[in-house]
């Protein structure tokens, strides 16, 4: 055997070792990680049985509860602060079914869950964090940004309905429209919200907190390049920055505008469009979708702009700054006040 079959050789076996060392490594962790929930909810069984069989005061459960987080700390270590009993506690409560708790979450992940009241929205964040693959950051940048309100606001559209199946779906992509969030937020780019900046530089900061952005896009998005060149008669554009999304099959073209919506940057995009579905697309791909990113937008404005084309294009505000989660909550329920 020479020098380089024997390598060759080696390649393939430390490439089946190394798979099969990270199998085992995942197949560790989460089975650490499923113990520990089911420990957890366990240890918040107990609690909430014993304060409904001895009907024990808020004041005397507190004490109880500091007092055995101060032994249990003593005995097994670190993780049973009395803020961790209470997550337990309400862990148990919330998930009185054990089999509902999911072994892609993490106890970290749950904790960060249990932060939020309404049980239609933490099913919400539940289900995407299991289907997006989330991490504990990511997570809670999700629930910051208020992602469940702004998705309920962005098609005008919000009902009990809709609600519902959020909380019991999570988002459907079986459309171009269920991609679509309005407004989209970049605070990741620590930009002041009232400095101005350049079309030119939010791309090029945004292509470097590419890992946040496509977060903010949603599951499935692949980058494709920014500054993407179309030519037509000779005359060169660019389309501000091109994605692929593969649970649509579809190109998503998204064009940056440093200001409010205009019927110019429709007509631009579409022309755009109508290139990639006739020069770039493969046989299996989907119409490619279009999204204009703007300051802001009027009803009006957008319904005469894209009215009638026959291309998928959206527009939607984004800002720099995370949304006021208070108006965003309010807005929503009042939506859905007169619309039930």
């Amino acid at each position: 055997m020479n020098s380089i079959e024997k390598n060759t050789t080696t390649d393939r076996l430390y490439t089946e070792i190394a798979e099969l060392i990270h199998s085992a490594r995942y197949a560790v962790v989460s089975q650490v990680n499923t113990t520990l929930l089911i420990t957890y909810w366990n240890v918040g069984k107990l609690i909430v049985e014993e304060e409904q069989s001895s009907q024990l005061r808020a004041e005397y459960g507190k004490q109880q509860l500091k007092e055995l987080s101060k032994r249990l700390t003593k005995d097994f270590g670190k993780g049973f602060s009395r803020a961790n009993l209470q997550w337990m506690r309400i862990l148990y409560i919330k998930y009185p079914i054990c089999q509902t708790l999911s072994s892609k979450l993490s106890w970290s992940h749950y904790c960060e869950l249990l932060t939020i009241s309404d049980d239609d929205k933490r099913s919400f964040y539940e289900k995407e964090c299991i289907n997006a693959h989330w991490s504990f950051r990511e997570l809670k940048r999700q629930i910051d940004s208020s992602l469940f309100e702004r998705l309920l606001l962005s098609d005008g559209q919000t009902n009990k309905e809709k609600v519902y199946q959020l909380a019991t779906k999570g988002i459907e992509m079986s459309q171009p429209s269920d991609i679509i969030k309005d407004p989209y937020v970049f605070e990741f780019l620590g930009i002041p919200e009232k400095k101005p900046i350049m079309e030119s530089d939010l791309e090029r900061m945004l292509k470097r907190g590419l890992e946040d952005f496509l977060l903010e896009l949603g599951r499935g998005f692949m980058f494709v390049g920014t500054q993407q060149r179309v030519t037509i008669n000779n005359t060169h554009y660019y389309v501000d920055m091109v994605f692929y999304n593969k649970i649509l099959k579809a190109y998503v073209l998204i064009e940056l505008k440093r200001t409010k919506l205009t019927p110019e940057a429709a007509g631009q995009l579409n022309m755009y469009l109508n290139y990639y579905a006739t020069e770039v697309n493969d046989e299996d791909d989907n119409p490619p979708i279009g999204i204009i990113l703007c300051t802001d937008k009027d009803s009006l404005t957008a319904e005469y702009a894209l009215g009638g084309l026959s291309n998928q294009i959206f527009a939607s505000k984004y800002t720099l700054c995370l949304p006021n989660k208070e108006e965003l909550i309010e807005k929503v329920a009042r939506l859905i006040e007169n619309g039930a």
